[in-house]
């Protein structure tokens, strides 16, 4: 698929992007961690329970069950039931670390909502919204315990190893979130300014860290070799600087009915996305007004919780809105998203040449590959 043609991927909602085999294989894995994810939860008080069984889309703000809101897609969780049967075991080998990362996950949503100050996540109240900020920083903070205790109690002598995989990938992340954090307050273009490469490497920690601790971790408790879970990891890290990009189209140009999140967030955030860094790369006109345009818009806007898009509204919303729907037709006429999906697509085919480096069961590493072809399509 050409990065011209894969837009409209891009735009599909959820249950058409995660469609046929891929889709039947994220609700296989997902049908096959729930049992062990809803033991760990229940291992929490009953309060914070119930924000944590709202954060993974099982309950309303009531506490009572939720059958149309979106648990989210299950990348994570699915990735490392698959790497457990890509090493030849069954697919319950990987679930304890499926749990993990799929916890840590839900703790980095989170905390990410709170940070942005993210009114919404997958078309509802974000939980700080929902409960308050103080309750989601502790919902955040016992799911990350959750993971460290699941990952730690992990059987057959492995939690040693899959502890040190979780650690880095945790490290990773937090790397990672630091550095796009920090982003924000750097210039568009000049001296200190930051660029693709630098958002390359932010991404592999922000996003890559997990994804390839997810299939690793899966991989590991499946008895795979040093060599294979290597090879697992660097896939998982590529695919997730891949699932970063895609997320930045979704950012600027995605529908907020599919996406669950808010019209131009990103672009309100002032956030450092590779379409507008690539965009602003280029030396035409539509270069030369978006740099211009980014450089009289001002630093962002500051919250009750930080660096919040919904103040940028508050503010004037009529003038902020022509704004940042100047910059998304500017990053799209200067190139910028056309550059995402071709790195993107580009980051998918290293992490196809990862995954047929090492000697794998032929049925999952299919289905693993249905997977990265399915990153064009997906919403978060």
């Amino acid at each position: 698929m050409s990065p011209a043609r894969s837009v409209a991927a891009v735009r599909a909602p959820g249950s058409r992007a995660f469609g046929g085999a891929a889709g039947q294989d994220l609700e296989r894995c997902r049908e096959l961690v729930r049992p062990a994810l809803a033991l760990a939860l229940g291992e929490l008080d009953p309060w914070t329970a119930r924000m944590a069984a709202y954060a993974v889309g099982w309950r309303d703000v009531g506490g009572t069950p939720a059958p149309g809101a979106s648990p989210g897609k299950g990348v994570r969780q699915t990735l490392a039931v698959l790497g457990a049967e890509a090493a030849g075991a069954p697919g319950k080998a990987g679930v304890p670390g499926a749990v993990a990362v799929e916890l840590v996950h839900a703790f980095s949503l989170l905390h990410d909502d709170l940070m942005d100050g993210d009114e919404t996540r997958r078309g509802r109240p974000a939980l700080w919204a929902a409960y308050g900020t103080g309750p989601a920083v502790l919902t955040g903070d016992a799911l990350f315990a959750l993971a460290v205790r699941t990952v730690a109690l992990t059987p057959d002598g492995v939690a040693p190893a899959a502890m040190r995989r979780l650690s880095v990938a945790l490290s990773g992340l937090v790397h990672g979130q630091a550095r796009d954090l920090a982003a924000e307050d750097r210039p568009w273009h000049g001296a200190g300014a930051v660029d693709t490469g630098e958002y390359a490497v932010t991404a592999e920690l922000k996003t890559g860290s997990l994804l390839g601790c997810a299939v690793a971790t899966g991989a590991l408790l499946g008895g795979a070799d040093d060599d294979t879970v290597d090879a697992l990891d660097a896939m998982g890290r590529h695919a997730g600087v891949a699932f970063q990009l895609v997320d930045d189209v979704l950012g600027i140009w995605g529908d907020p009915a599919e996406t669950g999140k808010p019209v131009h967030g990103d672009l309100r955030r002032r956030k450092k996305s590779y379409p507008v860094l690539a965009a602003l790369a280029g030396g035409g006109r539509a270069a030369r007004e978006l740099r211009g345009l980014l450089a009289e818009s001002g630093p962002p806007s500051s919250g009750a919780n930080g660096r919040n898009g919904g103040a940028a509204r508050s503010r004037d919303g009529g003038e902020e809105d022509r704004r940042v729907a100047r910059v998304a037709a500017l990053t799209e006429a200067a190139g910028g998203r056309a550059a995402a999906l071709a790195e993107a697509a580009r980051r998918l085919g290293a992490a196809r040449a990862c995954l047929r480096a090492v000697p794998l069961a032929p049925g999952p590493a299919h289905a693993l590959d249905r997977l990265l072809t399915r990153l064009y399509g997906r919403t978060c």
